[in-house]
């Protein structure tokens, strides 16, 4: 599994869903502007959260 500390991309963040109004994905997080100058700046995105759709049933085993 990825390690949070070195992952941000938005490709396998939760947070990162298809709006259907505008037909694109987009960040969903809510971020305020300093998080936003971080994240661009190169460092790691404080609202990523990995997309493991299968974490429910590995909790439920």
């Amino acid at each position: 599994m990825a390690d949070k500390k070195t992952v941000s991309s938005c490709d396998i963040c939760a947070n990162f869903a298809y709006n259907e109004e505008t037909e694109d994905y987009e960040c969903m997080a809510y971020l305020d502007e300093d998080e936003v100058a971080s994240f661009l700046s190169g460092r790691i995105c404080p609202g990523f959260r990995l997309d493991d759709e299968y974490g429910v049933v590995r909790k439920q085993n």
